[in-house]
């Protein structure tokens, strides 16, 4: 993961963790409190033009489907098609506390929200009158692709979306006892007589000899969302108290062992947001590209 998953990030700086983390798989940027997202994807393609795109996730309850249609397309269009688009109903706090949004039914709206934003993605008009939205319209960008579409997901509802509707799921702060035992099997159910369902579990890394240090660390940063009740839950189900619980923190054996168990669970990919000091998240992305470089001859 880059951009600001440890704190802000200027354009330079968004250049240097894509520099340092260009042999892993996939890129992937949260929409936070500054960077778009999408931007930064559209930014870190042109430095990295040979690595996969994604968004984790962008919330959609202030982006209507015609402007975020619009928006992934022209990232398509500009990355060589290698974007993969994350979307989720937004944290409830922050859609209505912030924007002053509706927060209800949020597997409702998403499955509406769907109904407009893929056929928009393939370019097809779209006329809904739903509940939640109304559509009306087309996107057209030339040599654009469809991107796959996942959807942050965590409770029953959503995650049955996920594999019925969306091309797979994205979990945060969600660990391996959970992802094994909660989210891939309602994924992978949902998703009967479709293409098996991809699956992203995003999680703080921190490869470090200071482990209880690195602990007070990703406390400090990603404390709040103990307090979240979208996180709440699946810290719950895990059987933890706080997200340093789930976060994988040690030495390159300790965090390599940590990634083997997250491969277990049957997850397709696994999103790693790098953590701690400026040393420990070179260290950490270090460790990262090694076990994402395929072995040489």
């Amino acid at each position: 993961m880059i951009g600001e998953v440890a704190g802000p990030v200027t354009a330079d700086g968004l250049k240097d963790q894509v520099t340092a983390a260009s042999e892993v798989d996939t890129l992937w940027s949260a929409q936070a409190l500054g960077w778009d997202a999408l931007t930064a994807l559209t930014l870190a393609g042109a430095h990295a033009p040979h690595v996969r795109l994604g968004t984790a996730v962008v919330p959609v309850r202030q982006r209507h489907p015609l402007v975020l249609a619009g928006q992934a397309l022209s990232v398509q269009a500009a990355t060589g098609n290698r974007l993969t688009l994350g979307i989720g109903a937004g944290v409830g706090v922050m859609v209505g506390g912030m924007f002053g949004l509706p927060t209800d039914r949020p597997a409702a709206f998403m499955h509406e929200y769907l109904a407009g934003l893929l056929p928009l993605l393939h370019g097809e008009p779209v006329a809904v009158a739903g509940d939640f939205l109304t559509i009306r319209g087309t996107t057209q960008v030339p040599g654009a692709e469809p991107p796959p579409v996942l959807l942050a997901a965590l409770g029953p509802a959503m995650l049955r979306l996920a594999g019925s509707v969306a091309d797979g799921a994205v979990t945060w702060m969600t660990g391996a006892r959970t992802l094994e035992s909660h989210v891939v099997p309602r994924v992978i159910a949902a998703a009967q007589g479709r293409p098996a369902p991809r699956i992203v579990a995003g999680l703080p890394v921190c490869v470090t000899g200071d482990p209880s240090g690195a602990r007070a660390r990703i406390a400090d940063r990603f404390g709040m969302a103990a307090q979240v009740p979208e996180y709440r839950r699946v810290l719950d189900l895990e059987g933890v108290t706080a997200p340093q619980d789930v976060a994988l923190i040690g030495d390159e054996e300790t965090v390599s062992g940590a990634i083997g168990r997250l491969a277990e669970t049957g997850i397709t990919e696994f999103a790693a947001a790098p953590a701690g000091t400026p040393a420990e998240q070179q260290r950490t992305t270090a460790l990262l590209r090694h076990l994402a470089s395929p072995p040489k001859a």
